[in-house]
């Protein structure tokens, strides 16, 4: 069984954020995989669906960002699911923008909801859907932090169907194959001769990183959202 977790901030103001990419992914999943109604419980709502032909659970924590490990923690807990079969989705801002990409392991980079897991779980041990959104562009005003607490432009908006459908493939990619196939499948990039691949770097308008090592070990900025009331 997975246990699947959106990362995000609760209420209406957050819902449009870059930062709440992974509550929009969960919700993409549960109306494709027909899951239960939402509840409350774990200090977020969770539902049950069918993974594949799997069972699974799919959470949103509400505790906001900083604080998700107090509600992953309790629900791997309740169901018996072990870190390895959770599968958390977040944004990435070391990825460009429509990227997904599969990692298992490693540290948090900065990002402040896979810290709170991995404090309160005891480990990095876990799958993550890594959904690129991209640094701000040249000329951007304002911190880092300003620019995931904000809305994605027009054009970006158009854009999330196609890229949420990517996110939920490779989640339930992971459920039916498990995840060093779906990691293989879901990341690997066609060949490309040298004609084509000048054409798709020259058109390309959000490049990766050269160096994919370097990219995955920079540090992620992630805000440490306050709790509302404190």
């Amino acid at each position: 069984m997975l246990l699947v977790v959106g990362l995000g901030n609760p209420g209406e103001k957050y819902a449009s954020h870059r930062h709440n990419v992974g509550f929009m992914a969960v919700e993409a999943l549960a109306a494709r995989a027909r899951a239960d109604a939402f509840r409350e419980k774990f200090s977020g709502v969770w539902a049950r669906a069918t993974l594949g032909d799997e069972p699974g659970v799919l959470l949103q924590p509400m505790t906001y960002m900083n604080e998700s490990g107090r509600s992953v923690q309790p629900a791997l807990a309740f169901f018996k699911i072990a870190p390895k079969e959770l599968v958390v989705i977040h944004d990435e801002l070391d990825l460009p923008f429509g990227d997904v990409r599969l990692k298992f392991g490693g540290g948090h980079a900065g990002h402040n909801g896979l810290r709170s897991i991995m404090s309160h779980v005891g480990t990095g041990d876990f799958a993550r859907v890594r959904v690129g959104v991209g640094r701000p562009p040249p000329g951007y005003r304002g911190e880092v932090a300003d620019y995931v607490l904000s809305p994605f432009d027009a054009v970006e908006r158009s854009r999330l169907p196609d890229i949420l459908k990517l996110v939920t493939d490779s989640v339930l990619e992971v459920a039916t194959r498990g995840f060093d196939a779906a990691m293989n499948v879901r990341n690997s990039r066609p060949k490309a001769g040298k004609k084509q691949a000048k054409e798709r770097s020259e058109a390309r308008t959000s490049p990766e990183p050269a160096n994919a090592k370097a990219a995955e070990d920079k540090p992620s900025v992630s805000p440490g959202e306050k709790r509302e009331g404190q």
